[in-house]
């Protein structure tokens, strides 16, 4: 495994103004440059200096370096036609581009359902097609620019990544929906498509927003304040962690990669192994809940117990729950199994114990748990973790274990700390939790390194991390989209989304993000693909991403590209009362609604109480008519209200409409 040593913070980052010519990593061989318009290149060189942009396609510009090392100008661009070169130099250095394509540039951004591959999370979330979409990706014209991950306390000026050519060797590894949503548009447009891909998944919308914007909430304040005051114990923090020895993620492809991690951690499972100040949590727990917060890494657990004497010389069962994200497990020292590859986090864990290993009196258990994002630990119920001879009769393991992180995986490597020097308890402190829940770190490090690249537009499917308190996204979301307008400069671009998809989130209202995301439209040259027919009520990750992608890209060829395509489901416009009934009205329905399921409960009517009870329906034209017959004075409806609704209410295209409410939810 390659061991690299960072010096100091952020050394792929660093921004040396008096350094030698350099640009960004967004600008690289293979980039799509967005067509017939003015684009801007950017870059650092010795202050003073004269940097030259000759570019194929057209005339030299050139620009003097100021007093901080950075120079920036606008070239204009052509319409689509062969390959081209683009040559930056000075008097001393020169930098060469190749295989450049004009076409068509678009962010695709969010968290994990934009973040999932095309190849899927196996086994549990696959991608429905996958193989064959792969098989036949190659689309040469079709460029794909993903943002490693990172995140940063103050806004950074360069990111990791490169431009790729679509082909089944990496189309795997792109985000899901950008790839459809690229693939669509290059069938109907005709032109080369450029995605820049940058999400993380599980992350907040706020922590996609500039600091500046996110002062503007009363809620925010404080954290951003702390914050602010956090920033140089941030980065000290930082300074100690890239002093460790880093484990890249090379030849993550490979079968066996997660096994063959080196982390200096092989002594940890042995029975007489001191973890005598090893702190302790008690399990089941998912740790973002504990101390660690959103902590990503690799984590030891250990626990000693007592084996019944009457167990000795019987082969033994271990049980552990769910674990995210991968787990080896050890039984004295000895390695027992393992889930070491990605897309287990659901499953639950059973290993056999061989009778051979097991001691009069004390015994130890040790689970090394990688977390690469997201939640992690063991998280199951406390009936999940015991160990037995007899299912019937087992010793429970819920409770307190010992337990020591032995690496941080951080900006998509791993920094090894010495966990025989306990080195996690000796951390630089910082007041906050420096995370991707952070407000603002990911729009630094993920986002800003993007300006000014210009783009087409925008895609984004986020919004299942703020479903715990929706109130916020009302202002958040909309935020995002002016807020991004505004730091691209490029005026009201179009910025479109999918709506969250039905899942069983238990008590949280998922149907109050969804709603919020429907009122957004009223946000100038938006647009919103739902997704309310292609959701797994038990899966997060829906298998369905080409639909998603479609829908996304059909909002962009109608009202980007002036296409004459059905883009849209029904969604809701107006009410009025007549009588005993209400009549509803909606957009994108010009030829007809269609009602699939008149009983199915999914369509809800309310008097002044409030109450929702069930509604009668019928369909006339783009209008739906509710009532209920033992309810005289209707005032408000409802459809597929609930984390989990059946989708009954299409438009005569087959696209289906949104939840929606005619009443303030509460």
């Amino acid at each position: 495994m390659k061991i690299i040593i960072f010096l100091f913070v952020g050394l792929f980052l660093c921004n040396n103004s008096f350094a030698q010519l350099k640009l960004p990593a967004i600008f690289g061989d293979n980039m799509v440059l967005q067509r017939n318009t003015l684009i801007k290149i950017w870059g650092n060189a010795v202050p003073g200096d004269t940097v030259f942009v000759i570019p194929e396609w057209g005339n030299m510009v050139q620009v003097t370096v100021d007093t901080n090392g950075k120079w920036i100008c606008e070239i204009p661009t052509v319409d689509k036609g062969k390959t081209y070169k683009l040559t930056i130099k000075t008097e001393k250095e020169t930098i060469k581009y190749k295989n450049i394509l004009m076409g068509e540039v678009w962010i695709c951004s969010g968290q994990s359902n934009m973040e999932m591959p095309l190849s899927g999370w196996l086994p549990n979330s696959p991608v429905l097609n996958s193989e064959n979409e792969i098989k036949n990706s190659d689309y040469p014209d079709i460029r794909m620019f993903t943002v490693n991950r990172y995140l940063s306390v103050i806004p950074q000026e360069n990111c990791k990544g490169e431009w790729v050519v679509c082909n089944p060797a990496i189309s795997g590894s792109f985000s899901a929906t950008a790839y459809f949503f690229g693939k669509e548009l290059y069938k109907n447009l005709d032109v080369p498509i450029g995605l820049i891909h940058t999400s993380w998944g599980g992350t907040p919308v706020e922590a996609w927003i500039n600091k500046p914007s996110l002062s503007t909430i009363e809620s925010l304040k404080k954290a951003l304040d702390n914050l602010e005051t956090s920033e140089e114990k941030a980065i000290i923090r930082d300074n100690w962690l890239n002093s460790k020895p880093i484990v890249t993620l090379d030849n993550i492809g490979a079968k066996d990669f997660w096994e063959r991690l080196d982390f200096n951690d092989k002594d940890c499972p042995e029975v007489l192994y001191n973890d005598s100040i090893w702190p302790e949590m008690n399990l089941p727990i998912g740790w973002e809940s504990t101390s660690l917060g959103q902590f990503d890494g690799v984590v030891w657990f250990r626990k000693t117990i007592e084996i019944p004497k009457k167990w000795l010389n019987k082969n033994l069962t271990l049980e552990l729950g769910p674990i995210d994200d991968m787990d080896a497990a050890f039984f004295n020292g000895q390695k027992i199994g393992g889930y070491e590859r990605d897309g287990f986090w659901r499953e639950k864990r059973k290993y056999h114990i061989p009778a051979a290993l097991i001691n009069k009196g004390k015994n130890v258990i040790a689970v090394r748990v990688i977390d690469n994002g997201g939640g992690g630990g063991l998280y199951g119920k406390p009936e999940d973790l015991k160990i037995y001879a007899d299912e019937k009769k087992p010793v429970m393991l819920e409770g307190k274990w010992k337990y020591m992180p032995a690496a941080e995986y951080k900006n998509s490597a791993f920094y090894v700390m010495d966990i025989n020097k306990c080195d996690f308890l000796n951390r630089p402190f910082v007041p906050i939790e420096i995370s991707s829940h952070t407000p603002s770190l990911l729009f630094n490090a993920m986002i800003n390194p993007l300006v000014p690249y210009r783009i087409k537009g925008a895609i984004w499917y986020q919004g299942e991390s703020n479903t715990e308190n929706p109130e916020p996204y009302k202002t958040l979301f909309p935020m995002l989209i002016n807020n991004w307008r505004q730091i691209w400069g490029q005026g009201e671009f179009p910025f479109y989304y999918a709506q969250i998809a039905p899942y069983n989130y238990g008590i949280i209202q998922s149907q109050k993000i969804r709603d919020i995301q429907l009122q957004s439209l009223k946000v100038n040259n938006t647009g919103m693909a739902v997704t309310l027919d292609i959701g797994n009520n038990e899966d997060i990750h829906p298998a369905n991403k080409g639909d998603v992608g479609k829908r996304l890209a059909l909002w962009a060829l109608a009202k980007t590209y002036g296409q004459n395509v059905c883009f849209s489901g029904p969604v809701y416009n107006s009410m009025k009362i007549e009588s005993d009934k209400i009549i509803v009205n909606f957009l994108y329905a010009e030829n007809g609604l269609v009602v699939k399921d008149n009983f199915s409960g999914e369509f809800l009517i309310a008097g002044p109480d409030k109450i929702f009870c069930r509604a009668l329906v019928s369909v006339n034209g783009n209008q739906l008519i509710l009532w209920n017959p033992k309810l005289k004075n209707p005032v408000a409806v409802r459809y597929a209200w609930s984390n989990t609704p059946k989708t009954v209410l299409f438009n005569k295209e087959g696209f289906p409409a949104s939840s929606f409410r005619t009443d303030d939810w509460e």
